[in-house]
């Protein structure tokens, strides 16, 4: 500070730390040989200041140095119930100045935190923490005091929370238009998933992980004219692809050992072509489209990555039915590494997921989204895919080469993920047009070598009991505690809830209204029906009560649906 000695408040409170008296009213802070506080009346500044932000509500108010809280209670009178105010300060000093300064009464109030977090993402967690996710819709910054210019990591802050909110909300969209689809496709799953993820190992094996972006043709180019591609058996790697890296792979005779399906539609059945019936080992995503369950013809390992948290979720790990289960990254490239990460314990490898590209090159040679582009030109049209390079949104950046590509939010968004959770350790990544994924960054050299490091050492994933080393899990027989008997059973008690909860909406069966009344219990287990409303979607606990008569006349409209795809899977289990 100034170096002069310590005041107290008129009552004998201590400041905390030395200040200077104010012209008019208040203290003012000088720290660092900067005026952090107006030297004349502060506290009248700070309230004009606060009533001028914008008064949205759910808004997340971000208050970077609030020193000794002047405007702070201004502004909390004028927000809605909705929004809350994060009081940020990184400085240990002048945190110890707010902590003391600062009315702890004002904090009693549950729309408005202190905090001294310095690490963004761990902000962001603290954010959800507190309030819950998807409670605020944006984020005003609001400058009460000068203490932000000490750190520009301020402004970081505020664009990663924001940043955080707008990912929660683009989730929140993606269950309210896919939902449903998600659901259906893991109840029809459901019977195909006779073998888990656990059931495999590449063991100590280095892993290749291809994604389809730019970077990987050249990298392959390279790569091919060594000796690594020999015959399948002879590999000495495992190499792990995305579905949309088949007809690259093809193109060249090189077959993957596994192929990582995600996708909850049919917009990647393209992926397959020439592929159908190929033995290529899948690991598939439970809630996956399911015409692309068996349509490689090798051997189907379910994964799960839970979309939303839903209870019915939890009864089907209770019977026994639920794979391995990942966090749900979004992107089949992330998953793809997880999988890699969690199937070897030796180094991995990735390239072609670049999330970025350039004027002419959105994919890599022979993929189906570059076929259909290359399919689709004329004379009339520009060999350039202008509409995708020159969207809103698209911007330029530059990649791990420092060569000028393009990115968007979405695939900046999957990049800044790729490195919270794979950065640092045994992952690695190629040299090339993609961006930076904060791994450690090889040449195709050096990669070349490190694959062929592990020569002579087990070729084949090998199959192992599961995790628990339960074989029923994998008896085909039809006992009640085989999985077939396991899986019918689980059918029919879903089946018999949901025609219970329809006889209570349809008035065939009375129940009691109030909040531990049977129809609130019965809402709350049959969440997959309504999980995916706009007014539900991905906010755990927010549900209608079951008195809001258009809430349950929603959910009654979903349950026929759902009693004939039960009865559906339950004749087909029947019959296996």
């Amino acid at each position: 500070m100034n170096g002069e000695s310590p005041v107290t408040e008129p009552d004998g409170r201590p400041v905390g730390l030395p200040l200077r008296r104010a012209a008019r009213r208040g203290y003012t802070v000088i720290y660092k040989n900067r005026t952090l506080l107006s030297t004349v009346d502060p506290i009248t500044k700070a309230e004009r200041t606060a009533a001028a932000v914008p008064l949205l509500d759910r808004t997340l108010y971000f208050c970077p140095s609030p020193l000794l809280g002047y405007g702070l209670d201004t502004l909390l009178s004028l927000i809605s119930a909705g929004s809350a105010v994060l009081c940020l300060e990184t400085d240990e000093k002048l945190f110890d100045l707010s902590q003391s300064s600062i009315d702890q009464s004002i904090f009693n109030d549950p729309r408005i935190v202190l905090s001294s977090i310095k690490d963004g993402t761990e902000l962001c967690r603290f954010v959800r923490k507190t309030w819950g996710p998807r409670v605020f819709r944006r984020l005003e910054t609001i400058r009460l005091s000068g203490g932000w210019q000490l750190d520009p990591g301020y402004d970081t802050m505020a664009e990663l929370l924001r940043g955080d909110i707008a990912v929660d909300w683009g989730n929140a969209m993606t269950l309210i238009k896919l939902g449903r689809c998600f659901i259906r496709n893991v109840l029809r799953n459901l019977v195909m998933a006779d073998q888990f993820i656990t059931d495999m190992s590449f063991g100590s094996k280095p892993v290749l992980v291809l994604g389809a972006g730019p970077s990987l043709d050249p990298f392959l180019d390279n790569l091919q004219k060594t000796d690594l591609f020999q015959n399948k058996t002879e590999r000495p790697f495992v190499l792990v692809c995305v579905d949309s890296c088949l007809a690259p792979l093809k193109e060249r005779s090189i077959v993957p050992d596994l192929a990582v399906i995600l996708e909850s539609q049919y917009w990647n059945l393209r992926d397959f072509t020439g592929s159908r019936n190929a033995g290529i080992p899948a690991a598939v995503d439970l809630s996956a489209y399911p015409a692309t369950v068996n349509i490689l013809g090798g051997p189907v390992f379910f994964f799960f990555t839970p979309w939303t948290p839903l209870q019915f979720f939890r009864r089907i790990k209770e019977s026994g039915l639920l794979p391995p289960v990942l966090l749900p990254l979004g992107s089949v490239g992330l998953c793809a590494v997880e999988l890699a990460r969690r199937l070897s314990s030796g180094p991995v490898i990735c390239t072609g997921i670049d999330f970025s590209f350039s004027l002419d090159c959105l994919h890599a040679r022979s993929s189906p989204a570059r076929l259909s582009s290359l399919l689709a030109q004329n004379r009339f049209t520009s060999p350039f895919n202008t509409e995708a390079v020159f969207r809103a949104g698209v911007f330029n950046t530059f990649s791990k080469s420092k060569n000028p590509v393009k990115s968007d939010p979405a695939m900046q968004t999957y990049r800044n993920l790729f490195e919270q959770e794979f950065s640092g350790g045994r992952i690695m990544d190629i040299a090339g047009s993609g961006l930076s994924l904060g791994l450690e960054t090889l040449t195709t050299e050096d990669a070349a070598v490190l694959l062929a490091g592990n020569t002579g050492r087990q070729q084949k994933p090998v199959q192992t009991t599961t995790e628990n080393n339960n074989n029923e899990l994998h008896d085909s027989g039809g006992g009640p505690d085989s999985r077939n008997g396991r899986l019918l059973n689980f059918i029919q008690k879903e089946k018999t809830a949901l025609e219970e909860l329809r006889a209570m909406l349809t008035g065939s069966r009375e129940y009691s209204a109030g909040p531990q009344g049977i129809p609130e219990k019965a809402l709350d287990e049959a969440d997959y029906l309504w999980a995916h409303f706009p007014d539900c979607a991905g906010a755990e606990g927010r549900r209608p009560p079951a008195s809001d008569l258009g809430f349950l006349k929603r959910v009654r409209a979903e349950i026929d649906p759902f009693i004939k795809l039960w009865e559906l899977l339950e004749k087909e289990n029947k019959r296996k």
